[in-house]
């Protein structure tokens, strides 16, 4: 029988607790437009209809490997976000601004 995973989690040493968080932290920062919503608790619906456009194209968005900067700000802007572009160098990181 599945076990719930907090219950699971509350077993665990602090360490443990830590490690396993630090690992959905960095999950969760590499997700696809699909996951990061859900994982946002929005649905498609929910989103079209912040973007003004319908649940298809919501679709078609979400499994598109490449996509305009300003079609990406408005997902992430009708789910509550903010998107930031940053290049990122071995001594560095850079903000890209020329897109807002």
């Amino acid at each position: 029988m599945a076990k719930n995973f907090n219950t699971l989690l509350a077993k665990m040493s602090p360490e443990n607790q830590a490690r396993v968080q630090a690992g959905a932290n960095a999950m969760l920062d590499e997700l696809v437009l699909q996951e990061l919503r859900k994982s946002l608790n929005f649905t498609q619906e929910q989103v079209a209809e912040a973007m003004k456009l319908n649940q298809g194209v919501v679709s078609k968005m979400e499994h598109q490997s490449d996509i305009y900067v300003s079609t990406l700000r408005k997902f992430i802007t009708a789910m509550g976000g903010q998107l930031k572009l940053v290049a990122s160098f071995p001594d560095r990181e850079v903000v890209i601004n020329q897109f807002d």
